[in-house]
């Protein structure tokens, strides 16, 4: 559906480059949750504001979602992490061009006691099986969100297939991170969480990480504007140029700078030049 804009001009000139502008200054991006619950757009978008006078409105859903919305010509970019669909997104002509961001990593969290012993595990197939193999209880956000589509892939290169426990040990939520997180602890469950939401959530009780590390756990956030030609409501000129400040280095150094509790939540890997 056509986003309602207001329909005034503005004319600045960008340090990144781009000669003054007369355009509709607001643009809505379609994003993963853990971008909003983390606090990084709150973070973010006033310098951007203010680097270039266009408001950011956010959309914060699972990726599987975000994508569609996109899709559906309700937005002007996207912003998520699911690198394959995210590829897909824009060989359907959906996208004009996809541009890696910044990462950080998923981590398994669960009660301290860690029931299923998952802080011996050397990697995050073992942690699943270990899972699988103690029937302890595990909250799946069963959403088609990046973190989802993140889980199943860990699932199938362990050769489980957690579903024919669903309802059993195997626990889904439909929900996004935070209600899975909540519901997770109440029932006791291990669940996966990228970093970000987890050191943002202030609900932890008794629960930690049981287990990190594995390269297996990359969390890799991408950029696409979406395509006008696919989109002709899309407000070409500044959904690029908020692409152009988010890859830019001081976008970069922006999010590289964001913390919570001291801790950096999303590390800056957009292509330099």
């Amino acid at each position: 559906m056509a986003i309602p804009r207001p329909l005034f001009a503005l004319g600045f000139t960008m340090a990144l480059g781009t000669a003054a502008l007369a355009q509709d200054t607001t643009i809505l991006v379609q994003s993963t949750t853990s971008t909003a619950n983390s606090g990084l757009y709150d973070y973010l978008l006033p310098m951007f504001r203010d680097a270039s006078g266009i408001t950011v409105n956010i959309v914060a859903v699972g990726t599987g979602q975000a994508i569609r919305n996109a899709q559906n010509c309700d937005g002007d970019v996207l912003l998520v992490h699911a690198k394959d669909a995210e590829e897909q997104f824009v060989a359907q002509g959906y996208g004009t061009q996809r541009t890696d961001l910044m990462y950080n990593d998923f981590v398994i969290v669960g009660p301290v006691a860690d029931p299923a012993g998952l802080g011996q595990a050397a990697d995050a197939g073992t942690a699943l099986g270990l899972i699988a193999d103690e029937k302890a209880l595990f909250a799946s956000r069963g959403d088609d969100s990046g973190t989802h589509k993140k889980e199943r892939t860990l699932w199938e290169a362990a050769g489980i297939d957690p579903l024919v426990a669903s309802g059993d040990w195997y626990r889904e939520t439909g929900s996004g991170m935070g209600a899975t997180l909540n519901a997770g602890i109440g029932m006791g469950a291990y669940v996966m969480t990228d970093r970000a939401t987890w050191i943002s959530f202030a609900n932890k009780q008794d629960y930690a990480i049981a287990f990190e590390g594995d390269p297996a756990l990359f969390n890799q956030y991408g950029v696409i504007p979406v395509n006008p030609e696919r989109c002709p409501n899309v407000n070409v000129d500044a959904a690029q140029t908020f692409a152009d400040w988010l890859t830019s280095s001081d976008g970069q150094a922006a999010i590289g700078a964001y913390k919570v509790d001291d801790q950096q939540l999303f590390f800056p890997n957009a292509p330099k030049g």
